[in-house]
């Protein structure tokens, strides 16, 4: 069981992205979303076309609905169920949490917490180009 964040910081940022590996070692981003009874998280792309939803600047949210800043297909925070748009009918991918005197800690078997952030933001590996002109 890996500590991920507060839900206290959650609520006050709007959202909160990390990265994961999934069961076959890829690199996956989740995002941390406040909702009514705590805190939620979901894969961090649409159903419909895989569009990011926290590109590095929060997830864009109205009310209790995450948006998609593709087409704006609404997503419910805490249920991911998705009833208009592009993306109606579908649901969002879930990645189990817990929560514990107030901190959120990553409990779900197929992922394994890699780093705070999107896939992009760590400092990854430098060039390896060896070209010579």
């Amino acid at each position: 069981m890996q500590r991920l964040t507060t839900v206290e910081t959650v609520h006050e940022d709007g959202s909160w992205l990390f990265t994961a590996k999934d069961a076959y070692g890829d690199l996956e981003e989740v995002v941390l979303v406040p909702c009514e009874d705590g805190v939620e998280a979901w894969v961090n792309r649409c159903t419909h076309e895989a569009q990011r939803f926290d590109t590095g600047r929060g997830v864009p949210m109205r009310g209790d609905q995450l948006i998609c800043p593709r087409h704006g297909s609404l997503f419910d925070a805490c249920g991911g169920g998705c009833d208009n748009g592009d993306a109606a009918g579908t649901t969002l991918p879930g990645v189990d949490i817990s929560e514990t005197h107030g901190d959120v800690f990553l409990t779900d078997d197929d992922y394994t917490f890699a780093h705070e952030g999107g896939i992009d933001d760590d400092d990854g590996p430098s060039s390896t180009s060896h070209l010579q002109l």
